[in-house]
């Protein structure tokens, strides 16, 4: 099951409703507010690196507010 870390930077004053967006999509696992350079961290995982793909490119994309992201995709060892 692909599983991703989302950093998210929001545009001033906007945390709360991107932290609400986030939370209401089912890939996503949890939010977290964050003190420093980013504003949000999101747990994600699908059921395919496709289903995946598709959230970060063009769900995670529509939602107001967000500012800038950086993706981090979990591997296995």
């Amino acid at each position: 099951m692909p599983e991703a870390f989302v950093l998210v930077k929001t545009e001033p004053s906007h945390e709360r409703d991107v932290y609400l967006a986030l939370t209401s999509h089912d890939a996503v696992k949890e939010v977290h507010a964050l003190y420093g350079e980013f504003d949000l961290l999101a747990h994600v995982s699908s059921e395919s690196a496709k289903t995946l793909t598709t959230l970060l490119m063009k769900e995670f994309r529509t939602i107001e507010g967000i500012r800038d992201t950086q993706t981090l995709i979990a591997v296995e060892y």
